[in-house]
């Protein structure tokens, strides 16, 4: 177990500068002018690619923590989702234009409208006004955002949909371990429960 003083300084600041790694490789390439003939495509694509990533991996730390027992994973999770948030706002910026010509915009635009209330909602103050099973509750819809995601992903690609696929048998991974989880505890005597420290 890592200390509080240790993953407060040291761990979530590594995290957090290693999450903003895919910005600084866009805002490198385009003053380098590694973009291709089509900037605006590349940016759309390059923050699409690595919001879905940040999904996953917000969807990947309660099964991480199940598996590890080691608790202080869910200390990352709301820091990776305001991550995924923002890539989400810089690539909405770039398509709002044409939400409404094709489908897979408007279900990428369904997916954004997904995360706004988990993105508003992710502090601690809102913990404490909504209360912590209120609060749970309210980001379940990072389920629905990964599939949406994954749907969105699905249609704009067309042709090639090996890596959609991929992100599919993530999301649906990770979403079967926690319907899994949530059965097996339910059928679980209380009594046969391991006590709480």
């Amino acid at each position: 177990m890592i200390p509080d003083r240790v993953l407060r300084f040291i761990v979530k600041p590594v995290v957090f500068v290693a999450a903003l790694g895919p910005l600084a490789w866009l805002v490198w390439a385009g003053f380098t002018g590694h973009l291709s003939a089509n900037p605006l495509s590349d940016i759309t694509n390059h923050t699409g690619d690595w919001t879905i990533r940040f999904i996953c991996i917000t969807l990947a730390v309660t099964p991480l923590r199940r598996i590890t027992g080691w608790n202080q994973l869910v200390k990352f999770r709301r820091m990776v989702g305001i991550v995924a948030w923002s890539t989400v706002v810089n690539l909405a910026k770039s398509v709002a234009a044409d939400i409404y010509k094709r489908p897979f915009i408007t279900v990428g635009f369904t997916a954004w409208l997904t995360m706004l209330p988990l993105a508003i909602t992710s502090t601690a103050g809102w913990i404490r006004r909504l209360g912590g099973r209120r609060w749970n509750r309210l980001h379940r819809l990072v389920y629905a955002t990964g599939v949406v995601a994954v749907l969105h992903y699905w249609w704009l690609v067309k042709a090639d949909i090996r890596r959609p696929l991929t992100y599919g048998a993530i999301v649906l991974a990770l979403l079967a371990f926690r319907a899994y989880w949530s059965r097996a505890k339910r059928t679980v005597p209380a009594g046969a429960r391991p006590a709480r420290a």
